[in-house]
């Protein structure tokens, strides 16, 4: 890497911002006729969130816009990255949309605008209408069309004012932590259900983006994949092996189909009677042409034969409070291997990237938390590192603005470089937050 100061390493043009969900800090649960979520229902199951929390006030969002989109302008970001609730622009997800549901929306888009920063919406993170799950969910093909006309409509009333349109954020993690796994909504446990619902996922990303092209959409438009270096726990050939079949069944299971138009044959060989149904015209629909791919990294994926989960913390690696490695080489590494593996990668956006920490006590008023500056500044040292290798490096989003609902663990992970005290839902900038804001001064220059 080459000696210049990190700051100086990118260009003018480059797009820097903070990244947050409806879910996770919006609250208003049940306000300005808000249907249910999947991630509503899912709270009320006894077990499946580790402080038995939810999100109906989360960080108040809702009721605290102004101050949360002065925040957002105090740290010198020209971008922010959001989720609209689809609950919240049409309650049960399909029948009647609901106009005050997009009258928040609304203010917030012109408030960014306002203040200079470009808004960065996000269809769906994972907050699917309850009333859609009733009727079969992502595993139903009329849910397709259902996000469809969602999509639409959401462009119709913002798409003027907002510079990029994504998607899906992680259909990974709605697939298989969702629908496999069962330790995120809707809780189902079935590899089966799971890869029709990846189907379905992507499938309706396409079908928006023809839809909402021919619509005219201003915005450039793409989706958020989560994804990890794959790499085996040994140089044995067993190892190997079972690192390649699990990069087909994550990186590759989403990135294929978008980029080629197919997905990976060892991964469909290996699922068998599993695999989805693919109906005629399906893939080419899937494989649109995208004007960004949003890229979520946190960590590298160890995979050994024996199905053994790779340990960082017992090996004496650092690892965040989540237990996960922090290995910014593998950011590097991932991003030069989408490069090589894809001829129409089109702009790449690191769309999430930070770390939780244990920081949940302010001293002196601050959070002084200098292992998330370490990894923020060794991240973004990382995606510098892929632009000098040829990647098409467009931006970089720190997850998160602030500290909020993490889904499974509640509110026991902090990842925000914002303070939030849940009690009085006080914002308090940490010591992270000025180091991104001088770090943006600088690159200014």
């Amino acid at each position: 890497m080459s000696q210049a100061p990190l700051h100086l390493q990118f260009p003018p043009n480059f797009v820097w911002g903070v990244a947050t969900s409806s879910f996770q800090i919006e609250g208003a649960a049940h306000e300005a006729g808000k249907g249910e979520s999947i991630w509503d229902r899912f709270c009320k199951q006894p077990g499946v969130i580790a402080d038995a929390s939810d999100g109906i006030v989360a960080c108040d969002h809702f009721h605290r816009l102004e101050e949360d989109l002065d925040l957002i302008a105090s740290l010198g970001v020209n971008a922010y990255r959001f989720s609209i609730a689809w609950p919240r622009v049409r309650p049960d997800g399909h029948g009647a949309f609901n106009p005050q549901g997009l009258d928040f929306y609304d203010r917030l888009v012109d408030g960014l605008k306002a203040r200079g920063i470009q808004a960065w919406a996000t269809l769906n993170h994972w907050d699917l209408p309850q009333g859609l799950q009733d009727l079969g969910g992502w595993n139903s093909r009329d849910t397709v069309h259902r996000f469809v006309e969602y999509a639409r409509h959401v462009n119709d009333r913002l798409g003027d004012r907002l510079a990029g349109i994504t998607t899906h954020n992680e259909p990974w993690v709605v697939a298989t932590l969702g629908h496999d796994k069962g330790i995120f909504a809707p809780g189902l446990k079935s590899r089966k259900l799971a890869a029709q619902v990846s189907h379905h996922l992507l499938l309706s990303h396409g079908l928006a983006l023809q839809a909402l092209r021919a619509d005219g959409a201003k915005s450039q438009l793409g989706i958020v994949l989560n994804l990890a270096s794959t790499v085996p726990a040994t140089a044995m050939p067993a190892d190997v092996a079972a690192a390649q079949l699990a990069d087909s069944h994550g990186r590759r299971w989403y990135a294929d189909p978008l980029f080629k138009g197919e997905y990976p044959a060892d991964a469909l060989a290996d699922l068998g009677a599993d695999a989805p149904v693919v109906e005629a015209g399906d893939m080419a629909a899937i494989a649109q042409p995208m004007d960004y791919l949003g890229v979520n990294y946190y960590t590298r994926s160890v995979v050994s034969a024996s199905g053994e989960e790779w340990n960082a913390k017992g090996r004496g690696l650092p690892v965040s409070d989540m237990d996960w490695e922090i290995y910014p080489q593998g950011l590097t590494d991932l991003l030069v291997l989408l490069k090589n593996d894809y001829a129409a990668l089109p702009p790449v956006y690191i769309t999430e990237n930070g770390g939780a920490f244990k920081d949940d006590q302010l001293s002196h008023g601050r959070v002084q938390d200098d292992d998330r500056i370490d990894y923020l500044r060794t991240h973004i040292g990382a995606v510098a590192k892929a632009m000098q290798q040829g990647v098409p490096m467009a931006g970089y989003m720190v997850w998160s603005l602030m500290d909020n609902f993490e889904w499974a663990s509640g509110y026991l992970k902090r990842f925000g470089i914002v303070h939030v005290d849940y009690e009085t839902l006080a914002r308090t900038p940490k010591a992270s937050a000025g180091w991104y804001q001088q770090f943006l001064k600088d690159w200014r220059g």
